[in-house]
């Protein structure tokens, strides 16, 4: 090598072959911090170097190894690598080839799914504004879970004795395993279209975060945000999140707290109709009451001030004059009738008919009254008036 000219290929190539004979450089673990990330989606592969506080050294992670990647690496992101050390002849750097990468002091699965929350959360998928209201007397729940598992139980017994008459529509899926995002985003799909249920439950019982992995599934938070019906999220237990939990319209802690949350409780409900009706009851009684008043003071006012008041006056005026008038004319009345019945009676005395019908009679001759005997002689016939009539007579002695 020291005594004859090689090109520059030929000494990267041989550099190459030194690193790769070492045992030591064919498996290795180092740690670092990534900067200078560049991840080409076309290609798959993803080019970034590996640092600490002295030193740094280039890296790549071909497509093949970087498609197992559980989260998505990013520059300042402290991570372990398992690498082989070689060149890169074309330029004569030595870097690391790496075959698997896992964060340091932080699970994968911690990373991808913080990464994903800040993907949706920048989208609006969470947004207080996006979140459909519960319905506060549902007619049908629909429930996404397990058939076999407690959770399912849960929810039915609670909804059964909460709120009896809502009808329960269980689309049974898996939970866990990889076909289970597939089966959790067909039920809301379904549920979306053809509007069977008026709210949704979708959830599982606990388990360790691997278990819940089904609930972080970026399409799985897509279809919910796109639900046309509201959805209540329980997965897991009260400490447990997923993004289901995050883009979902209500989070409840756990299924049983879903169930509550979904339906309203009867008895409460009684309650607080019977409060509600005696609150109505007193407010009508009050009403009634202050209404009672206040047209009895109505009527008081108006009858101190109506014209109807002046004329009942006029009126019992009018009345009693009538009456003394009537007393008067009843008065004047019988005096008259007296002094005409004095009168008649005076008059009836001197009526020459009354004396008549006291058995005296009225003598003429000739149609002169004849009041003596002298005024007669033998043989003249006079005309005596009787009370009821005439009769002739001749006087004979």
């Amino acid at each position: 090598m020291v005594s004859k000219i090689i090109t520059v290929s030929q000494l990267n190539y041989y550099i190459k072959s030194l690193f790769e004979q070492d045992d030591h450089l064919k498996f290795i673990l180092v740690e670092g911090e990534i900067s200078n990330l560049k991840d080409h989606y076309a290609s798959g592969h993803i080019y970034f170097s590996l640092k600490d506080q002295k030193s740094v050294i280039s890296a790549v992670m071909f497509s093949f190894y970087a498609k197992n990647l559980r989260f998505r690496p990013e520059s300042g992101m402290k991570v372990i690598v398992r690498a082989r050390v070689s060149v890169y002849e074309p330029s004569g750097q030595y870097q690391l080839y790496v075959e698997d990468m896992q964060p340091d002091g932080i699970g994968a699965l911690t990373i991808r799914l913080e990464q994903l929350k800040k993907k949706l959360e920048k989208e609006g998928l969470f947004a207080a504004e996006h979140k459909k209201k519960i319905p506060d007397f549902p007619s049908t729940v629909g429930v996404i879970t397990s058939p076999t598992g407690a959770a399912v139980r849960d929810i039915v017994n609670i909804i059964s004795r909460r709120f009896p008459c809502a009808e329960i529509i269980l689309a049974p899926v898996l939970v866990q395993g990889e076909t289970a995002p597939e089966q959790l985003i067909r039920a809301v799909n379904l549920f979306s279209r053809y509007k069977c249920a008026d709210v949704v439950i979708i959830g599982r019982g606990g388990g360790s975060i691997e278990d819940l992995w089904a609930f972080n599934n970026e399409d799985l938070a897509r279809a919910i945000y796109d639900c046309e019906l509201p959805v209540i999220s329980a997965v897991g237990h009260e400490t447990d999140f997923t993004i289901c939990d995050f883009v979902a319209d209500l989070r409840a802690p756990t299924p049983s707290a879903a169930a509550e949350l979904a339906v309203p409780d009867r008895t409460t409900l009684k309650e607080n109709l019977l409060a509600t009706a005696q609150y109505i009851d007193s407010l009508l009684d009050n009403r009634l009451r202050n209404d009672r008043d206040s047209l009895k003071k109505q009527i008081e006012l108006c009858l101190a001030h109506s014209p109807l008041t002046a004329v009942k006056s006029e009126e019992d005026t009018l009345e009693h004059l009538m009456i003394r008038t009537k007393n008067a004319s009843d008065s004047v009345f019988q005096k008259s009738l007296k002094s005409l019945s004095e009168s008649a009676a005076k008059t009836d005395a001197l009526n020459p008919v009354a004396v008549l019908r006291r058995g005296f009679s009225y003598l003429s001759k000739d149609g002169e009254r004849v009041s003596s005997a002298k005024d007669v002689e033998k043989g003249d016939v006079l005309n005596i008036t009787l009370s009821d009539g005439e009769i002739s007579a001749q006087v004979i002695d």
